[in-house]
Parts: structure tokens; C-alpha cells; sequence
């Protein structure tokens, strides 16, 4: 990522837009992605800025929950909660990295196998090896369970 803060300057400029534009939509949204961006900054012993690779992660886990949550919606017959939480996904979901394409994914878990194979590592013995691997390659890009997937797909 270029600026360390590049992201978090991105959310607050684009606060100040959604409420001149009184977008309730995002303006919910960014107000909880901020909100969750502070709590993580003040966790632990020593308050400190986040990096916009670990904002990245707190996006990343604030859009899994909007979509877990909309699903629970769905299941429980409220509609309009569900698509109220589908809509503050997508637009948290305009601050994360493009996501891999199928393709992509599937050549960076092909090239990780291979090396690992090189150094005898095989079958699901090297699964963990192969995430360990593959996972920082994609932070961001590809949900863990999509990666998982793809790895135990190929070497299985």
C-alpha cells in the first residue's frame, strides 16, 4: 500500500460527502468502519495508528460480519435488515482490495504446491505449509475459506 493512512483519510473524506449528501446508507456504514478502526488503534496497552494493511483486516472483518449478518436476516424473514446490511457491505467493500480472480488464485496456490513439493512436502501434509505460504500473498484479496478451498481442491 502507498500512504500508511491513505485508507482511514479516504473514510473521513468520504464521511464529510455522505452527510452533505445525507446517504444514511454509507454514512452508517463508514461511521461503523471508523468506529471499528478507533476501537483497534486504543486496544491493548498502547494507543498507536493502524497501517492501511491492518485497516485493510479491520475492513475485511466489518464487511464478513454485514454479510453474516445479512444472511442471518435473510434466514429470519427480515428482508429489509438483510438488505440494509447487504448495501453496508458493498460499500466497505469499495475500500478493500480488488479480490483475485479464480485464475489468480488458483496459479498463486499452483506455484505455492509446487515449491513446497520441491522441498518434499506433499498431499494434505502440506496444506498448512502451503497456506502459510499462499496467505500473505493474498491478504486481502481472497477470504480465507476461498483460499483453503483452492488449496485442499488442488491437493487433493
Amino acid at each position: 500500500m502507498t500512504e500508511n493512512h491513505e485508507i482511514k483519510e479516504r473514510l473521513r473524506a468520504d464521511l464529510n460527502t455522505a452527510m452533505r449528501a445525507r446517504d444514511q446508507v454509507k454514512l452508517r456504514a463508514i461511521r461503523m468502519a471508523l468506529s471499528s478502526i478507533q476501537n483497534e488503534e486504543v486496544a491493548g496497552a498502547v494507543a498507536r495508528e493502524l497501517s492501511d494493511d491492518e485497516i485493510v483486516k479491520v475492513l475485511t472483518r466489518e464487511t464478513k460480519k454485514s454479510r453474516e449478518a445479512a444472511e442471518a436476516f435473510e434466514a429470519a424473514g427480515r428482508a429489509e435488515q438483510a438488505a440494509a446490511e447487504r448495501a453496508e457491505g458493498e460499500v466497505l467493500s469499495g475500500y478493500l482490495p480488488t479480490q483475485l480472480t479464480d485464475d489468480e488464485l488458483q496459479a498463486l496456490v499452483a506455484s505455492a504446491i509446487a515449491d513446497i513439493a520441491s522441498t518434499g512436502g506433499s498431499g494434505m501434509l502440506a496444506m498448512g505449509l502451503v497456506m502459510k505460504t499462499v496467505t500473505p500473498q493474498v491478504a486481502g484479496r481472497a477470504a480465507g475459506a476461498r483460499v483453503a478451498a483452492e488449496v485442499r481442491r488442488q491437493l487433493g
